[in-house]
């Protein structure tokens, strides 16, 4: 007769060897990313990318919510997060309004094979057009403005654009969305963490404002800054325009500790970024005034390059590869 403890211990050896098979098939093309679903419609130089659409949100209206993942993806490996803004604009130009496209997967791509960065993962929430402008501009500098300020920003604004200041700004709300929601869902969905010793956050224009305001509101969910072309007006430029002083007084005031924070800015000298050269030298002295040396700070001058998503492209790759390299 046999042993029936001999039985026992190999019954549950077969068990321990089923559950070790499944561990590893986790790693594998067939990871179950819900809610997410993988997108085969956008044309992508390598990676996958993943989608929640119309997300509902207590905080914004709803939008669309990206991840794309690089080749070979593994959530037992250790990934760097890149949290992007206008999402729609990133991986393929043939399904963009103006046919450009930051090319992020190209970017990344080529990093990540030459061993130049870790293996990153994209976090990409949409804009919605007509919120844009309230959900990217900064809420508490705008808030520290006197009430006659206000009044006369909104109304120059709103004579001359006809979509900036339509809503009041709701920065806050924004970033709630994505700390308060889409954070978690990322988190359990791709079994990655996202927190300062990992996450950039980057974006152009009214995105490179909400980019460096992220990061001072949530110091411990955001690392880095990535802001391309900021939009230091804020708005419609004019005489003594008081956002890009408001927006200096706010960051001195709120930049976190230069030693486990890094900041990327640049600027071209065309188009509408032909406003921004003005405000180098101002915000090279706010940064220096704080400690920021060259390893955690940059402002970079671009001659000849346009307010586009092409010239961005041209700059993404050297801009993560800042907030990525190591300063120990």
């Amino acid at each position: 007769m046999r042993n029936p403890s001999i039985l026992l211990l190999l019954y549950f050896a077969l068990i321990l060897l089923v559950l070790a098979c499944n561990k590893g098939n986790e790693s594998e093309d067939n990871i179950d990313h819900k809610p997410f679903e993988k997108v085969d419609s956008i044309q992508l130089a390598g990676g996958e990318l993943y989608r929640v659409k119309d997300f509902d949100s207590k905080y914004v209206s709803p939008r669309h919510i990206d991840v794309w993942q690089p080749q070979d993806f593994d959530p037992q490996d250790d990934y760097q997060i890149l949290w992007m803004h206008d999402g729609q604009m990133l991986f393929d130009k043939s399904k963009t309004w103006n046919k450009q496209e930051w090319g992020i997967d190209e970017n990344l791509t080529k990093l990540i094979e030459a061993g130049k960065i870790p293996p990153t993962l994209v976090v990409a929430t949409w804009n919605v057009s007509e919120n844009r402008h309230a959900d990217y501009f900064p809420e508490k500098p705008y808030n520290n403005l006197d009430s006659l300020q206000k009044k006369q920003l909104l109304n120059y604004n709103k004579q001359n654009s006809d979509r900036l200041f339509q809503q009041s700004p709701n920065a806050d709300d924004y970033l709630k969305f994505l700390v308060q929601e889409v954070k978690p869902m990322v988190e359990k969905s791709f079994q990655v963490n996202v927190n300062k010793t990992n996450t950039t956050v980057a974006g152009s224009s009214m995105g490179g404002l909400i980019s460096f305001y992220a990061l001072a509101e949530y110091p411990r969910v955001f690392g880095n800054a990535i802001c391309m072309s900021t939009h230091w007006p804020g708005g419609m430029p004019f005489k003594e325009n008081p956002f890009p002083e408001a927006f200096f007084h706010y960051l001195d005031n709120k930049l976190p500790d230069l030693k486990t924070h890094k900041f990327y800015f640049d600027f071209g000298t065309a188009t509408l970024d032909e406003l921004y050269p003005q405000y180098q030298k101002p915000v090279d002295s706010l940064f220096a005034k704080n400690g920021f040396g060259e390893n955690r700070f940059k402002n970079l001058k671009f001659e000849g390059h346009k307010h586009h998503e092409e010239y961005w492209f041209k700059r993404i790759g050297n801009a993560v590869l800042f907030t990525s390299k190591s300063t120990e």
